[in-house]
């Protein structure tokens, strides 16, 4: 099904409009409720209590503008069954999320739970034979899908430590595979991207420094699952394996980068991985002296860096794909270099 321009904007500006006039509404039912983030402990840097349940806005964003746009089209059962595949798992984890917000949830059964999200949704992506590069081996595909969503899940929920960071740059993902998309024709994927541009856009404008509401565990989570199963999903056509395969993880490089600094750097100290820390790549660059504003557009730069490598590798041949995919690996691997040398609280 092709989805005109005009109807990619109209998904887009619902979301954004939709999502930023909710987003106040569920500040004050968590200032009401008292539903707050208070610092009080030593890896948050926020003085005052700020308050949840951003990420029930742009969950909600989320599920009406997708599900409206199923109705007002040409609505189909199979398409609805699609679109629930993706944001059902999606919902689940969000509402894992918003109990450990009201209830301060321990990690395991929190793991526990994403680990059981994953493999449902690889059970039903290797079913329907909807995996972007699959191996051809039904164990292998279903491990590999579980530990990509698990995985990307926990990268987005540890890289919201910083105004406006995960907001932004799952924007930023998520406009790059809405480009991806539409030029690769596959458009149920483009469309429920651009509605993820939308809505976290209308969330950013709470959230970016000095952030009013905190998307909380709930728009982390909700927002890992989607952002994770969305680029598994993505069928990258291009002329090599290794560069297909590139694609979903050069999308995601900078939360992967955090993450992968941040569970080293605690399993070296003799730290447990899920303990919060300034240990995050935004700890690391204020200590080089950024201010946190500005801390948060070096990360957006640079997850936009990645996401241009990952759209010309997809556009270009399989010549020059490698040389970009090279460069792109060697640029990640000095960053690494560079902040996991960098000093740990």
């Amino acid at each position: 099904m092709v989805i005109s321009p005009i109807n990619y904007f109209l998904l887009f500006v619902i979301s954004y409009v939709l999502v930023g006039l909710i987003t106040p509404l569920m500040r004050k039912i968590a200032i009401s409720q008292g539903v707050l983030d208070y610092p009080n402990s030593d890896h948050k840097s926020h003085k005052k209590p700020v308050p949840y349940l951003g990420g029930v806005a742009i969950i909600i964003g989320v599920i009406l503008v997708s599900y409206l746009a199923l109705i007002f089209s040409k609505f189909t059962w199979s398409n609805f069954w699609l679109a629930t595949s993706v944001l059902g798992p999606a919902v689940v984890m969000g509402l894992v999320g918003l109990w450990d917000d009201l209830k301060s949830l321990n990690s395991l059964p929190r793991f526990i739970v994403q680990s059981i999200t994953g493999l449902i949704v690889a059970i039903i992506l290797v079913i329907n034979d909807n995996i972007g590069n699959p191996t051809g081996i039904t164990g292998l595909d279903v491990a590999i899908t579980v530990l990509w969503i698990v995985g990307i899940c926990n990268s987005i929920n540890f890289f919201d430590n910083l105004d406006g960071g995960a907001a932004g740059t799952v924007a930023i993902t998520a406009i790059s595979l809405t480009y991806l998309a539409i030029i690769s024709n596959q458009f149920f994927i483009a469309a429920l991207s651009i509605v993820l541009v939308g809505s976290t856009l209308g969330f950013l404008i709470w959230n970016r420094a000095p952030a009013r509401i905190y998307m909380g565990d709930a728009g982390a989570l909700f927002l890992g699952v989607l952002i994770a199963t969305l680029t598994i999903r993505f069928e990258p056509r291009t002329d090599n394996l290794i560069s297909s395969l590139s694609i979903p993880i050069l999308l995601l490089a900078i939360p992967i980068l955090d993450t992968t600094v941040a569970v080293l750097s605690r399993l070296y100290r003799g730290v447990s991985p899920f303990q919060g820390g300034k240990d995050h790549l935004s700890h690391r660059l204020i200590r080089f002296g950024l201010s946190r504003k500005f801390t948060v557009v070096i990360l957006w730069l640079l997850s936009a860096f990645f996401c241009l490598f990952a759209v010309a590798i997809l556009i270009l041949n399989s010549k020059n794909e490698l040389i970009f995919l090279a460069v792109a690996l060697l640029f990640w691997l000095v960053l690494f270099l560079i902040f996991i040398s960098s000093s740990d609280f």
